[in-house]
């Protein structure tokens, strides 16, 4: 599949990591990618808002699916992402505590009961932002005005790709809550528990900490995740062949919201000449 709305200059290499700067759709923008996991992501995010002026962050990837209500090529836009890979791993026996736990004993075959494993403990993440005081923070808001801006777009998402066909044509999905961890989730039971006990419907191993990076200094950010993959709920046939299918849709999205961005500040910068 060809692009053809896209302009992109030779990269700049800072801190070994490639920055490209150029157009799309008529929108200057700087690409880069962020690298797998948590680190690599906010690293990468960190560098480009310290040395290049940037009006927001526009993320975009594939993403595991824990909501069965979604599933291969649909695009996730979630308003609240958190990182569920900080625990404390409490000692065998601990007594619960209030907050969302997972105890291994739970899910012992066959009948659950005690597990050497213990318990995890979910842990908040440490937020820090410009004028306001640390706070312990579980979910992270996407930016409110941009994530409006998608909510009404309309993107005719891809059905096919060169070697398979999906029975009916993905879907936007606005709304429903994302989370990270730097692992790559392909369990079922897991997958299972991330959706009962936070309602999570897509997992990966970088929004959270793109979204956390800039909202640290305020700037504005926006999340697209295509579903590659159930995140160890598959049918008994593989995923490999759509994960193409996931990036695609998930950049038509991303694509869409920067050209709309782009021009309703277009439409802002005139209507202020003319006044």
């Amino acid at each position: 599949m060809a692009f053809q709305w896209y302009r992109l200059t030779s990269p700049h290499q800072i801190l070994g990591r490639r920055f490209h700067i150029g157009s799309i759709r008529g929108v200057n923008v700087i690409y880069a990618l962020t690298g797998q996991r948590r680190l690599n992501a906010a690293v990468t995010v960190q560098t480009l808002i310290d040395v290049f002026s940037v009006s927001g962050i526009v993320h975009y990837g594939t993403a595991g699916c824990s909501n069965d209500s979604m599933s291969f090529g649909d695009v996730s836009v979630p308003k609240f992402v958190a990182y569920t890979g900080a625990w404390t791993w409490k000692k065998f026996k601990s007594s619960k505590e209030s907050g969302t736990e997972l105890r291994f004993g739970e899910y012992n075959v066959p009948n659950g009961g005690e597990n050497l494993l213990g318990a995890l403990k979910f842990r908040n993440e440490e937020l820090y932002s410009v004028g306001k005081p640390m706070k312990e923070v579980f979910w992270l808001p996407v930016d409110s005005a941009w994530f409006k801006i998608a909510e009404e777009l309309k993107v005719e998402l891809e059905r096919c790709n060169d070697t398979f066909c999906l029975p009916t044509t993905p879907e936007v999905v606005c709304g429903l809550k994302g989370s990270s961890a730097d692992m790559f989730l392909d369990n079922a039971e897991y997958r299972k528990f991330l959706f009962r006990e936070f309602g999570v419907s897509t997992v990966d191993e970088e929004s959270a900490a793109v979204v956390m990076t800039t909202t640290s200094p305020g700037v504005p950010v926006i999340v697209f995740r295509g579903i590659s993959d159930l995140a160890g709920g598959e049918p008994t046939w593989s995923s490999t062949s759509l994960m193409n299918l996931a990036s695609i849709n998930a950049l038509k999205v991303a694509v869409e919201f920067i050209a709309t961005v782009g021009k309703q500040k277009s439409t802002t910068l005139a209507q202020s000449a003319n006044n």
